[in-house]
C-alpha cells in the first residue's frame, strides 16, 4: 500500500445538485467524518463520481493483476465477503475449500506425495514474508544448536526481485546479497549465487518470472549450483522460489521446465491467485514441500474463535472471497482451460513484441516466451530524440497505462516500458495499442522542439 500524507489544504468537495438531498451541509467534508449521516444512494453516488477519473483496467498494462472476471464470480466475492476465513468453526465449508485448493496447488506444483504443508495469503508479497521467515527461523535454530552465533543472516537473490524481498530483509534484518544483473542477462546467475553463500546464508530465492521483463530465472541451474556447493563441504542452503506471476503460467506453458517441487532443493514456493490465478487483488499461497522446512515456532495455536486452529499468517482476519474465488476458477477451468487463457496470454504477448519489432526504433529486452509479458527499450533515445517516458505519458492520451522504468543495477542505464499481456488483453486491444504505439512514435520522432524532461521518479521526500 502507498503512504499517503495528511491533506493540508482546504478540499472539501461542493455539493453538486445530484447530492442536492442533503441540506444540512453545503459541502462534503475531505479528509475528516462528516457530522451527520447520508442515504446510502448519496454515498454511493459521491463515490461513483470521485471514481470518475481512475483509468479504465482493461487499459493498464501496467498490472499483473487480474481486472476481469466473469458476473458469476463477480457475485462469489460479494457473497463471501462477509465470511472471516480466521474463523473455521463458524465456517467450515470454506476453509475445507481453502485446503483443496492448497491440495490442487501442490498437485499442479509436483508435489503429490502428501507431505507438504501450505496457507492460503493476502496475496505473493505476504507469502514471500512468510516463506523468508521461514527460512531465517530454519537457520537460527540450527545455529544455535550448534552453540553458534545468528546475528548476521543474510539471503541471496537477484537485483531484479519484487520489492517485497528487499523488503522482507529490512523489516527482520537479514542482510540482503543482491547479485547485480549484466549485460545481456536479466535473471539470476547460478554461478554467481552460489558464491554469494556462506554458513550465513538462510536461502536463495529465485524467481519464476520477473517484473522486469517476465523471464524466468533458471531455477533448475540455481539448484545444480547450491547442490555443488554442498557437496563440496559447503553449506546446505534452501532454494525458494518466487512464483508470484509464474506459479500458474508455467505448469500450463511450460511443462518441460524444471523449477518446482521436482527439484529437491526447492524448499517452498509462493504465488499470486490473483495474477495469472485469475482471481482479483488478496489471494496469495505459499507451500512448503514438506513440514519439516516451516519450524513449529513460527505457528501459533488460535483458540479465541473456537476450537484450535493453527495458524501461520501476517494477517489474522480476512475475507474468504478470494480463497473461494479460486475455488471458482480453478472447477471453471480446470486444467485445460488454464491451458487456453495461457496460451492466449503469450499468442498476444508474441502479437505485440511482433508489432513492436516492425516499428524500427526499438529492442525488445522481453519477448513474452515465458510470462505473457513485453519489455521494449529505445536502440538510440537520443537520435530518437525522445525516451521511454515520454512514450509512457504520450500513451496517457488514448487511455493506455503503460510503465517506464529504469532496469536494476548493473542495467539502471537502461529504461524499458513494459506490456503485461494478461487475459482481457485481446488481440483486438493489442492491435490498437500496437496502433496507438506507431502514431506516438512518429509523433514524438518528428516534434518541432526539444521535449521537456519528463521526471522518472518521485521520492517519498518529494
Amino acid at each position: 500500500m502507498s503512504l499517503q500524507r495528511a491533506i493540508t489544504e482546504s478540499q472539501d468537495l461542493q455539493v453538486s445538485p445530484v447530492f442536492a438531498h442533503r441540506i444540512d451541509e453545503k459541502v462534503i467534508p475531505k479528509g475528516r467524518l462528516p457530522e451527520s449521516p447520508m442515504s446510502a444512494g448519496e454515498a454511493a453516488s459521491i463515490i461513483k463520481s470521485r471514481l470518475l477519473l481512475d483509468g479504465r483496467a482493461a487499459l493498464n498494462l501496467a498490472t499483473f493483476c487480474t481486472t476481469i472476471a466473469e458476473p458469476e464470480l463477480e457475485q462469489i466475492y460479494a457473497d463471501t465477503a462477509s465470511i472471516n476465513l480466521m474463523n473455521r468453526e463458524e465456517y467450515p465449508a470454506s476453509s475445507e475449500i481453502e485446503q483443496e485448493c492448497i491440495n490442487a496447488i501442490a498437485g499442479l506444483w509436483h508435489e503429490d506425495d502428501g507431505s507438504f504443508i501450505g496457507c492460503s495469503t493476502s496475496g505473493s508479497s505476504e507469502a514471500a514474508m512468510l516463506a523468508g521467515l521461514a527460512m531465517l527461523r530454519s537457520w537460527q535454530e540450527a545455529r544455535r544448536a550448534e552453540g553458534l552465533d545468528t546475528a548476521t543472516p543474510n539471503l541471496v537473490f537477484g537485483t531484479h526481485v519484487h520489492v517485497c524481498w528487499p523488503k522482507f530483509c529490512n523489516f527482520w534484518g537479514v542482510d540482503a546479497r543482491m547479485v547485480p544483473l549484466a549485460e545481456g542477462r536479466t535473471t539470476l546467475d547460478p554461478e554467481l549465487a552460489a558464491a554469494a553463500v556462506d554458513r550465513d546464508t538462510i536461502g536463495v530465492v529465485g524467481v519464476l518470472g520477473s517484473t522486469q521483463d517476465g523471464r524466468y530465472d533458471p531455477i533448475e541451474d540455481i539448484a545444480v549450483a547450491l547442490d555443488q556447493v554442498a557437496a563440496d563441504g559447503g553449506p546446505d542452503v534452501p532454494l525458494h522460489v518466487d512464483a508470484a506471476s509464474g506459479g500458474f503460467i508455467a505448469p500450463f506453458l511450460d511443462v518441460s521446465t524444471r523449477w518446482d517441487f521436482m527439484i529437491a532443493r526447492v524448499v517452498s514456493i509462493n504465488a499470486s491467485g490473483h495474477k495469472f490465478g485469475l482471481v482479483y487483488p488478496g489471494a496469495g499461497w505459499c507451500l512448503w514441500r514438506d513440514p519439516h522446512y516451516l519450524p513449529t515456532s513460527l505457528i501459533f495455536d488460535c483458540n479465541v474463535l473456537g476450537g484450535h486452529h493453527p495458524t501461520f499468517t501476517l494477517n489474522f482476519s480476512r475475507p474468504a472471497s478470494g480463497v473461494i474465488a479460486q475455488y471458482y476458477q480453478f472447477l471453471r477451468n480446470g486444467m485445460v482451460g488454464y491451458r487456453l487463457i495461457a496460451s492466449r496470454c503469450q499468442e498476444v504477448a508474441r502479437y505485440v513484441a511482433a508489432g513492436i519489432r516492425d516499428l524500427g526504433p526499438y529492442e525488445i529486452i522481453g519477448d513474452g516466451e515465458d510470462l505473457p509479458v513485453v519489455a521494449f527499450c529505445l536502440r538510440d533515445p537520443e537520435d530518437a530524440g525522445f525516451t521511454v517516458y515520454h512514450l509512457s505519458e504520450t500513451f496517457k492520451t488514448d487511455g493506455w497505462h503503460v510503465p517506464a522504468y529504469s532496469l536494476p543495477p548493473n542495467l539502471e542505464h537502461i529504461d524499458v516500458i513494459r506490456v503485461v499481456c494478461r487475459q482481457g488483453f485481446t488481440i483486438d486491444l493489442a492491435a490498437r495499442f500496437l496502433a496507438s504505439l506507431a502514431r506516438h512514435t512518429t509523433r514524438l520522432t518528428t516534434h518541432p522542439f526539444p521535449l521537456p524532461k519528463v521526471e522518472t521518479a518521485l521520492t517519498f521526500a518529494d
